[in-house]
């Protein structure tokens, strides 16, 4: 009999032929950045937890990497005979095996017992972690190991990083005892269904839909859809047109945008499909001319560029708090010549007071603040207006005089080649042709401009590679905000300027 891990457990839960294929056909996933880079954070918080649950550093750490099974195994037993913190301690029964985060003695009339804690970034409990937690304590029990108790640490969003390596308070536990000792027969059928389904010669027949995402971004997505149908124009190029309805209509072998019935889309979802079948631009030049022609010269465009930690690293920030590191700033003068200003800070300490002050004095005391989506930037100036009181109205001058380009481009504008989309990366190539990201190095998107940063001010980064990267920084930031102001021209009209 095969002895599945945790994870192996958790992948059947979530779909049997990733359990399948992840035991058969490891070499076929491909974890996205993105599940990557949670795995980073997972590994962040489970440093951070060491120090928690262990200040006076007398813990055991079992390394399952360097040690080996066996003797990870073997060790863990043995610690469990003397009163410690353990971190990582394994237990194999029952056909399966785990490694707990922590596990913590408890003297229970004079009988050494145990209460073991998993730890999470996340914010809050999900119901996948208390299966988690259910065949943690199945595991550890079957082991014959005295569990008094089990707890899921999370991260608290609201507690305030009081700087100096101090983050007692950064977790918060949810005691899930009564329930996860309670599922063990539970736990038993998911280990005796998922031994039928590895012992089977080829992969169940599961299509693709919203498991393949949920709760966890399945690597094996890739190689899973290559042989199912697609559409040539897909439902889900329709805004705002929900999963459920996709679902439904899926069902009755509807999956195309062709025989999609109009009388389930709405005005803008028409627009939508009717520019996709006839390959055809709307664009409301006049209406967008209109709504732009109340905002004179000069003209701000404005970008930030944002970081946030699970564990804080700044003093007076908050576990996945948005920390702005860059701007972007193009202005228009009233005489029609476009001058840019930017800022940007990779030294390794909280950028936000010399961010604040950098923004103040670039966007002066008046004229309109172009931004696309304005949500993302004026909440961010308002959390600056908020630890910086000494700054707050001036910081609160500049978001009342923000204008949003996105209800314009989406009302005004769209192009078949948007996919039902309008971020800023699906309309600029469409609006201005010539400007695209994927010509740029090193940086395209928010998500490698984050990692970019991270990199920029880890220690071990050269001063060499720490100026490419603030250049790539710089360069990705400018194109956002120029992009805005080519985007500016073309529904204004003004093609008088030379921009």
């Amino acid at each position: 009999m095969r002895t599945f891990s945790k994870s192996k457990i958790l992948a059947y839960r979530q779909c049997p032929k990733r359990l399948w294929l992840e035991v058969h056909q490891p070499e076929l996933r491909e974890d996205s950045t993105a599940t990557q880079a949670s795995f980073q954070i997972g590994f962040q918080v489970g440093d951070v937890a060491h120090r928690i649950y262990d200040e006076d550093g007398k813990g055991a750490l079992i390394d399952v990497q360097s040690e080996g099974f066996s003797t990870a195994f073997a060790r863990s037993a043995d610690l469990l005979n003397t009163p410690q913190p353990i971190f990582e301690a394994g237990f194999s029964a029952g056909g399966a095996l785990a490694f707990a985060d922590v596990m913590l003695p408890v003297d229970c009339d004079g009988v050494l017992a145990w209460r073991m804690v998993e730890v999470k970034s996340s914010t809050s409990v999900k119901d996948y972690h208390r299966d988690d937690a259910a065949v943690q304590a199945f595991v550890a029990r079957s082991a014959g190991v005295p569990l008094l108790s089990i707890a899921l640490a999370h991260i608290d969003s609201s507690w305030v990083y009081p700087g100096n390596k101090s983050y007692q308070g950064l977790l918060k536990e949810k005691d899930l005892t009564a329930e996860a000792f309670a599922r063990a027969d539970e736990v038993k059928g998911w280990i005796s269904d998922a031994q039928k389904v590895v012992n089977e010669m080829t992969a169940p027949a599961i299509a693709i839909g919203d498991h393949c995402n949920s709760p966890y971004e399945c690597g094996f997505y890739a190689y899973c859809s290559k042989d199912e149908p697609k559409a040539e124009f897909p439902l889900n190029w329709l805004p705002r047109f929900s999963a459920a309805k996709i679902k439904e209509l899926a069902g009755q072998g509807i999956n195309d945008l062709r025989n999609t019935p109009d009388n389930l889309l709405n005005s803008k979802q028409q627009l939508v499909k009717d520019c996709t079948l006839s390959n055809k631009i709307f664009f409301d030049a006049e209406g967008a001319a209109a709504d732009l022609a109340r905002y004179p010269l000069p003209a701000y465009f404005l970008d930030f560029e944002s970081i946030q930690f699970a564990v804080p690293i700044w003093k007076s920030t908050r576990p996945y708090q948005q920390i702005t590191f860059q701007f972007s700033l193009h202005i228009i003068k009233a005489s029609g010549a476009l001058e840019h200003i930017e800022f940007l800070d990779v030294s390794g300490n909280d950028p936000s007071e010399s961010f604040a002050k950098a923004l103040i004095v670039a966007c002066g005391d008046n004229g309109p603040i172009f931004v696309y989506n304005a949500g993302f930037e004026t909440a961010r100036i308002r959390e600056l207006a908020e630890r910086y009181p000494q700054f707050g109205n001036q910081l609160l001058a500049i978001n009342a005089r923000v204008v949003d380009l996105l209800p314009i481009a989406r009302k005004r504008y769209y192009h078949p080649s948007q996919q039902g989309g309008w971020s800023i990366k699906k309309v600029l190539p469409a609006v201005v042709p010539e400007l695209r990201y994927d010509s740029l190095d090193g940086v395209q998107n928010g998500g490698m401009a984050m990692g970019a940063f991270l990199e920029s001010i880890h220690p071990d980064t050269s001063a060499e590679r720490k100026v490419q990267i603030e250049q790539q920084l710089l360069e990705y930031c400018k194109l956002d905000t120029y992009a805005m102001v080519r985007m500016w021209q073309v529904f204004s009209g003004r093609n008088d300027l030379k921009l």
